[in-house]
């Protein structure tokens, strides 16, 4: 309990309240460095279990949906980002489907799904894990300071919990995340996964 309010609960809550937002990613470094190393000596998991099939037709129909979502919200918080990848730097929309994946989704992948549920899901007993860690994924983005952000980032983890808890596995879970993220990030709204709240007037 101490590692999990540790690692899912005091670092987000430091990083955002007390450090500099230039610190973010040195710090989520670290922790993600330091995740890897816990679900290494984690009894009963195997690096193997990260591998598997992804199913491509609900992976590209939750990225329709982010889409979707993200464009309306996009529309009514930040209406000049409106599809601006894609109307103006279509290169950006290429490197960031390439890179995303393998830097930011892959290690919060792995610190999020299997780490929190091979070494602190018997902490939540009763169907509740997926809840809690769709709460603590959504701390972990507290740095933001947005609502929007908080509210995309906890809907978002609960469905890669349910892929990632239900059969279809790690990288059914990587995959659903990817998408989701190229989805808001073509909508205009991920540029709130770089500023924040803190810029967004009237945000």
């Amino acid at each position: 309990m101490i590692e999990c309010l540790t690692l899912f609960l005091g670092v987000p809550v430091v990083l955002a309240v007390f450090l500099d937002p230039a610190a973010m990613y040195p710090i989520l470094t670290v922790a993600g460095l330091v995740g890897l190393v816990l679900l290494h000596f984690t009894p009963g998991f195997s690096w193997r279990e990260l591998w598997g099939p992804i199913q491509v037709l609900p992976v590209l129909a939750f990225g329709v949906l982010t889409f979707a979502v993200s464009s309306v919200l996009c529309w009514m918080i930040l209406p000049d980002r409106f599809w601006l990848l894609i109307r103006n730097q279509p290169q950006i929309l290429l490197m960031i489907a390439v890179l995303y994946p393998l830097f930011l989704v892959l290690p919060q992948e792995i610190v999020y799904r299997p780490l929190f549920y091979h070494r602190y899901g018997v902490l939540f007993p009763g169907g509740c894990a997926p809840w809690v860690n769709a709460a603590l994924f959504s701390l972990g983005h507290l740095m933001y300071w947005h609502w929007a952000v908080m509210l995309l980032t906890f809907m978002g983890s609960f469905v890669f919990s349910r892929a990632y808890l239900q059969g279809c596995g790690f990288m059914q879970a990587m995959a659903l995340h990817s998408i989701a993220g190229f989805a808001v990030f073509a909508s205009g709204l991920g540029w709130l996964f770089f500023t924040g709240g803190n810029v967004v007037q009237g945000g």
